[in-house]
């Protein structure tokens, strides 16, 4: 193999309160043609801020003070502008974590999925959007020779997550950086891009940089392993040699997460009333039906897991429970009394009752609004507060979060790390006082350390407060850990249900049965071993066979 991409010595800073304060640590790597380096390590290490100046660039407030990039025999640090234009896109590509964030919401996804190769002079625009189709298909995406000509609003996370994937694969570049490209996806739609990025990279011999918190996902990507911590440098070896034998602790501690899971609870009795009870709900958007006759129940202090692939009308559930989206039909009760299916038409008092803490908190918190005013917001609207007493009410909230507020209340979300702001979303649902949160997906872009620590802080505002949750999500370590009673749904319909024991015990629904299968393992054989069971003969295949 021949050498691609040499970091020498890189010494990254960040501007704050007029100092500038170190990021990265004098690190270095290197990376061959054809070869997939994981980057691992929790929220703030800085694995994103080395996958970026991989490609020589840096976000607003940070520098490169001192070190080399050589791609290809270019210096990134020293390259031109008009140099670094030419590269980006052709040969260096980025698969950003957010794609909702990521994407033009004013322009088609084809638009913007031909753009990079018909720029650079590689594919003419009725050649880019074939090519566009092709990698549509081989990632799974529904109705590929049409979704193309949809708005990114019109489909859902994970699919979008998947079409910047095609997008950065569009110009067949020599590297590309994967930050976090399997966040949203669930865990099958996950082994079938997994299995398309492995195609990709043995077919062309792309090089990738593969930044994750997933080690499990990491273990089938990677080839060698790089561990950060706070900037510095831990340890870096094989794929293998990591897994059985890492030498530092601390590399050693983030095998050891996910220790946590919550005591089982005694049965629910058989005369209480549901808090909120799901009955017989059918939605459609436009034309299209996509719940189909759900039925289930949430009760006081109990947390339901609500599970399945994308699409399959988790969030749409969420989104008829709130009243943002009316049942076409069926009904929602909230203790026992039925809700409108329109929001507007229920009371301040019912809108209170039941509160959403949202995937993505860097799209779900105002950037030009401080953590203060943001929390301050429904203390106000719900509860009439002003003056000290809401200014008591947010520093109260923001203590039960474990973030001070004389550290925390005036500064921006951007100022934040990816914990810390999922963290004021639950002080802002809290804020409300309500009865029920909705939880959707809200450890899916975390580390597994910061993710542990959320699911712990959720578990004891629950004791405290008596509340109960429905927990959207599609990572079922996440279901082990938090939940009491498990939904399981595949295409708008409610496929099983039951306590969280006998969702992990067979006999089940070959849908569960498919969902638990698809659970990565801390094995580099394990998606390779698991293609071949599904009667996958390459990795090439595995985008076009059924799962």
């Amino acid at each position: 193999m021949s050498r691609l991409l040499t970091i020498k010595d890189l010494w990254i800073e960040g501007r704050s309160d007029e100092q500038w304060n170190p990021i990265i640590n004098g690190a270095s790597l290197h990376l061959d043609k054809g070869e997939v380096l994981g980057l691992i390590g929790e929220s703030g290490a800085g694995k994103s801020t080395l996958g970026l100046a991989a490609m020589g660039f840096v976000r607003d407030g940070v520098r490169i003070s001192k070190g080399s990039v050589d791609f290809d025999g270019v210096d990134l640090t020293k390259a031109s502008a008009d140099k670094k234009r030419k590269l980006l896109g052709s040969r260096i590509a980025y698969v950003a974590q957010s794609a909702a964030a990521s994407f033009n919401p004013a322009h088609r996804l084809i638009d913007q999925h031909v753009e990079a190769p018909v720029q650079h002079g590689i594919r003419s625009r009725a050649e880019s959007e074939a090519d566009g189709i092709e990698l549509y298909a081989k990632l799974r995406l529904p109705d590929p020779e049409h979704i193309g000509f949809r708005y990114p609003h019109q489909v859902s996370g994970g699919q979008l997550q998947r079409a910047m994937t095609a997008m950065a694969m569009a110009c067949r570049p020599d590297l590309i950086i994967f930050d976090e490209p399997t966040t949203a996806l669930d865990v099958t739609t996950q082994i079938e891009v997994l299995a398309a990025i492995r195609e990709i990279v043995d077919q062309f011999g792309t090089a990738a940089i593969y930044i994750t918190h997933d080690l499990a996902v990491v273990a089938q990507m990677a080839d060698r392993i790089k561990v950060l911590l706070k900037g510095d440098e831990v340890e870096e070896a094989d794929t293998r040699t990591m897994l059985t034998a890492p030498t530092e602790d601390y590399t050693k501690s983030l095998w050891a997460v996910r220790s946590f899971e919550r005591p089982k609870k005694p049965a629910v009795p058989a005369d209480q009333t549901p808090l909120v009870s799901i009955r017989n709900v059918s939605a459609a958007y436009g034309t299209a039906k996509v719940l189909d006759d759900v039925s289930f129940d949430i009760h006081p202090g109990r947390t339901v897991a609500v599970v399945g692939e994308s699409g399959s009308g988790k969030s749409t559930t969420a989104r008829c429970i709130t009243g943002l989206l009316p049942p076409i039909a069926g009904s929602i009760e909230f203790d026992g009394n039925p809700l409108a299916p329109d929001y507007r038409k229920r009371s301040k008092d019912q809108l209170r009752q039941v509160q959403m803490i949202y995937q993505m908190a860097d799209t779900a918190l105002n950037p030009r609004m401080s953590i203060g005013q943001i929390i301050a917001r429904p203390v106000q609207f719900y509860m009439g507060l002003s003056g000290k007493a809401l200014r008591a009410r947010v520093d109260d909230l923001l203590e039960q979060i474990e973030l001070p507020s004389d550290q925390y209340y005036h500064r921006l979300p951007s100022e934040l790390s990816g914990g810390q702001k999922q963290r004021i979303g639950i002080a802002r649902a809290l804020a409300a006082e309500p009865r029920m949160i909705i939880c959707d997906e809200v450890t899916s872009a975390l580390d597994q350390l910061v993710a542990e620590g959320i699911l712990r802080l959720l578990a004891r505002l629950q004791d405290e407060l008596g509340l109960a949750y429905m927990f959207i999500t599609h990572d079922l370590a996440t279901v082990r850990a938090i939940a009491d009673e498990v939904v399981v749904m595949q295409q708008g319909k409610v496929v099983e249900a039951g306590p969280k024991d006998d969702m992990f015990k067979p006999p089940h629904h070959p849908y569960t049965d498919l969902l638990l299968s698809s659970v990565p393992e801390m094995d580099p054989d394990w998606l390779t071993e698991l293609l071949k069971e599904r009667g996958v003969d390459n990795i090439g295949d595995a985008a076009t066979a059924k799962m």
